[in-house]
């Protein structure tokens, strides 16, 4: 005869804490596994290499669309700042990264401040 397992007791054998198991067992550790791996193989690759180029450039295009979509065509609480707010907090964070010294956090907490500014701004 095979046990039937209920909800109740996975939740008494657990103590309450089975979201947490499952969010490991099937969110953190698969995606560990690919993580050592590409630590321990990704030693060898050599960073100007054609294909790394090739993926680094795609990449950064992917990250490109993002951003594009997101400033043209938001949705949620981003659809109700304006469109020139959306534009100005990514100009603002570009030109404050470049006089930074290229410091990418730099950008982001200006663009950041810039947006949320934007929003309070617009409301």
């Amino acid at each position: 005869m095979i046990p039937s397992f209920s909800l109740a007791a996975v939740e008494h054998a657990t103590g309450g804490l089975w979201p947490y198991f499952v969010v490991i067992i099937f969110g953190f550790l698969p995606t560990e596994v690919w993580r050592v791996m590409g630590v321990l193989f990704g030693k060898s690759l050599n960073e100007q290499s054609e294909v790394f180029l090739w993926v680094r450039m795609v990449s950064t295009a992917l990250v490109t669309a993002v951003i594009a979509k997101l400033i043209v065509s938001p949705t949620g609480a981003l659809a109700f700042v304006p469109l020139i707010g959306r534009v100005g907090a990514l100009c603002l964070g570009l030109i404050a990264m470049f006089v930074a010294n290229r410091s990418i956090v730099v950008g982001l907490i200006v663009g950041e401040i810039a947006l949320v500014s934007a929003g309070f701004l617009a409301h």
